[in-house]
């Protein structure tokens, strides 16, 4: 299960389960200017579902042709196409194509959701074949990179879940901000390096959080304790 209450991501996964093929020949023949990005950035924002692979592509497009691939940022190379990158810099037709084919092949295992993340952790924890991995909004920059930023409130509530369930198989990714330590304070935490390219290139540390059921990361992982 592929969840994300955002209606934008849910179409893009919606459409690489549905309609695969549609959306590799979308990719072939995508025209990649400006004009372009325009009309497909107006779909996104319109949010509409009743055509869920339309919204799933213009997610996608913006994705592949965003600075940093963030949804609500400008096109790479900007408005002028002045920047030493254009906008088909991250559009590579045919690996892009090969990664949506590799996908399909499992299509048929894949269910997208548009659900809040606490209902799915809520009703999936306690079955015997599921393993959560949880992917929230994160504390800092969640306004510029987020449509659907995580409140005071909403990080609560999920570590009130998650910390319910800490028995069952879990594992929680957040930036290494000092709430994260306040709010799981008795579970394991991990530290992991990150390479990005958001706002600058460089690297991050992020934080793993892991439930009580979740077997000690051996020496083979990159990840050192966090105090």
């Amino acid at each position: 299960m592929i969840n994300d209450l955002d209606p934008a991501i849910h179409a893009f996964w919606s459409t690489v389960q549905s309609e695969p093929g549609w959306l590799i020949d979308r990719i072939h023949k995508a025209k990649l200017d400006v004009t372009e990005w325009r009309r497909q950035r107006e779909i996104y924002v319109a949010a509409d579902t009743s055509d869920l692979s339309k919204l799933g592509f213009a997610t996608f497009y913006l994705n592949r042709t965003n600075r940093s691939g963030v949804l609500n940022g400008g096109p790479i190379g900007g408005l002028n196409q002045a920047g030493n990158y254009k906008i088909d810099a991250r559009f590579n037709r045919d690996g892009l194509a090969e990664r949506i084919r590799i996908l399909s092949l499992y299509a048929d295992n894949i269910v997208p959701t548009s659900l809040d993340g606490i209902e799915v952790i809520s009703d999936y924890a306690q079955r015997d074949d599921v393993f959560i991995y949880a992917d929230p909004p994160y504390f800092e920059k969640a306004g510029s990179l987020y449509l659907n930023a995580f409140s005071a409130t909403d990080h609560e509530d999920l570590a009130k879940v998650l910390n319910s369930v800490a028995d069952r198989p879990w594992i929680l990714t957040y930036d290494n901000a000092p709430q994260v330590a306040d709010l799981y304070s008795e579970r394991r935490r991990r530290e992991f390096e990150l390479h990005y390219s958001a706002h600058r290139v460089g690297k991050a540390i992020e934080v793993a959080v892991l439930s009580d059921s979740i077997p000690e990361i051996g020496q083979g992982w990159p990840l050192v304790s966090v105090p």
